[in-house]
């Protein structure tokens, strides 16, 4: 799976936002029709799982027009229940081996936090990508542990896999994690969120 997730060209790994809005499925369309989107995270905390299959079949049909890998935080039952790409973990979930079970040939990201021990373990353990932050403060991770630049440049040089970085990120600072070694950078807060800008501009702010 590895090499399939390093072909992919654009930028952004999409997450959504804690809550599905009224007008979200919309939105989604219009933000992954402008091509810079590879991954697109479902990662909705305190809901009933019952709520997340309903959205996470609405949110696949969407992906899948757009080409966009679909990704479920923390869950890969979950993810083979709706037939996701893959999933994401968080070293308080269950780990890649487990996850492996479940959705076989999947892609399967870890976070790594600012850490070489967890990214060595995550790479050795076969994840298909390692995400690395929080770089900047963040509303979707406020108590997040503080990533720095260091670790990308690290990553770069004695890891072989995709690195997605995360926190805080906006228009004004992500191109300093893309030259330190980030191949995509996460972003939430920014696109559904943000006080100035629609989802489907805020998204074209990324190139």
């Amino acid at each position: 799976m590895v090499s399939s997730v390093r072909s992919l060209k654009r930028l952004v790994y999409l997450i959504s936002p804690n809550k599905i809005y009224s007008s979200f499925y919309k939105d989604l369309e219009k933000v992954l029709s402008s091509k810079r989107v590879s991954f697109f995270q479902l990662r909705l905390k305190n809901k009933s799982k019952n709520l997340i299959i309903k959205a996470a079949k609405k949110i696949k049909k969407i992906t899948k027009k757009n080409k966009v890998k679909f990704i479920i935080n923390d869950d890969s039952k979950l993810a083979k229940k709706v037939n996701a790409d893959g999933c994401h973990v968080g070293q308080l979930d269950n780990m890649v081996s487990s996850a492996r079970k479940d959705i076989g040939e999947g892609t399967i990201g870890v976070t790594c936090h600012n850490s070489k021990e967890l990214a060595l373990k995550a790479s050795k353990d076969n994840a298909d990508y390692l995400a690395f932050g929080s770089f900047f403060k963040s509303s979707l991770k406020p108590k997040a542990k503080k990533a720095d630049l260091k670790i990308l440049f690290w990553a770069k040089k004695n890891i072989k896999k995709p690195i997605v970085v995360i926190g805080g990120i906006t228009d004004k600072n992500y191109k300093k994690l893309i030259k330190a070694g980030a191949n995509y950078i996460a972003i939430s807060t920014f696109i559904w969120n943000n006080p100035l800008l629609k989802p489907e501009v805020a998204i074209r702010k990324f190139k």
